[in-house]
This record gives C-alpha cells, sequence and structure tokens, in this order.
C-alpha cells in the first residue's frame, strides 16, 4: 500500500506547500525582520528595496516591483517612506515628470554594506546541517518551484485580484446576501 504524500495530496492547512512556505518564511525571517527594525529603522520591506537598488543600481518604481514581486501600490508607498527617511532619491525623467528614476542616498548604501552580510549569515545558519549535495538540490528544487509558478501565473484564467472587495465582510458580499 502506497503511503499519502502530504505535499501531492494535502488534507489539512498544515500540508499546504504555500502554508508551510508563508510559515517558514515568517519564522525565518524574523531575525531579519528584527535587525531591520531594531537596528535600522527600515521594515523588511523596505529592505528588499535597498537592496535590489543596492544590487541592480537605478530604476523605475514599476521595474523595482516587478523585480522584487511585489504591488505597484505597496512598492510606491515604500519608496515614498525611503525618500522621507532620506534614503532614496527620486529623479524625475525629462519631458516626463511622471516617471522617476529611484537611487539610493549614501546612507542607504551604508545600511546595505552593514546589513547584507548579517542577512547572509542567517541564510547559512538556516542551511547548517545539509550536506552541499543537498544545497544543490534545494536549490535546483527552488530554481524550479519558481519557474512553474511564474508558468502558473502567466496561464492562470482567475479573476483580477480585488483587494477591496477582499476587505468587505462576508455578509456584505453579494454571493452571501443573494443566498439568505
Amino acid at each position: 500500500m502506497a503511503t499519502r504524500n502530504p505535499l501531492l495530496d494535502p488534507s489539512s492547512l498544515d500540508e499546504l506547500l504555500l502554508f508551510r512556505l508563508t510559515r517558514l518564511l515568517a519564522v525565518a525571517g524574523a531575525p531579519v525582520l528584527r535587525l531591520c527594525e531594531g537596528q535600522f529603522n527600515i521594515t523588511r520591506r523596505e529592505w528588499r528595496l535597498i537592496a535590489a537598488l543596492a544590487q541592480r543600481g537605478p530604476m523605475l518604481s514599476s521595474a523595482l516591483a516587478d523585480h522584487i514581486h511585489l504591488e505597484r501600490g505597496r512598492t510606491s508607498k515604500a519608496v515614498t517612506d525611503l525618500v522621507e527617511k532620506g534614503l532614496v532619491i527620486r529623479t524625475h525623467r525629462p519631458g516626463d515628470r511622471r516617471k522617476a528614476d529611484l537611487a539610493l542616498t549614501e546612507a542607504a548604501r551604508s545600511i546595505y554594506e552593514e546589513l547584507f552580510p548579517e542577512v547572509v549569515q542567517l541564510n547559512r545558519a538556516l542551511l547548517v546541517g545539509f550536506s552541499n549535495a543537498e544545497v544543490d538540490a534545494l536549490d535546483g528544487l527552488l530554481t524550479r518551484l519558481q519557474q512553474r509558478a511564474d508558468t502558473n501565473l502567466a496561464t492562470a484564467t482567475l479573476p483580477k485580484a480585488n483587494r477591496k472587495r477582499g476587505r468587505q465582510s462576508v455578509l456584505s458580499s453579494p454571493k452571501k446576501a443573494a443566498h439568505s
């Protein structure tokens, strides 16, 4: 008799791959969050933007959002916060004031240069006890999972997300009202 594989045939929330990954990110990312907020006065989201700009150079907010897989509205809010903190500079493009390149200030570069090695150490600590072959296999599996997720998203025929509707009470939704 074959044993049930909980990843292929989940019977509870705790067995869903995405839930397990979310839980892993929450626990493993907590030290990064503490460093960001406690030592550098930035959010983890702001850290992602700083790291991307440090590694890729100046770019438009839309390109930054696409690169870090963050909604454009949330990216815009984080960029505004970073500008207010003196960590990012917006430079409007000549002839099109709607577009602005984002670049790091020296203060943000200093944060990146100090924080990135600490985040690298936290990542390495997660992999302690795994052989090089296991780490290579994990890297390959994560790459394949990302490719599959990208393909699934590109070919999905799901309704567009509506964050406002998601905040409404279930009792006020049109389906619930029609069935009562």
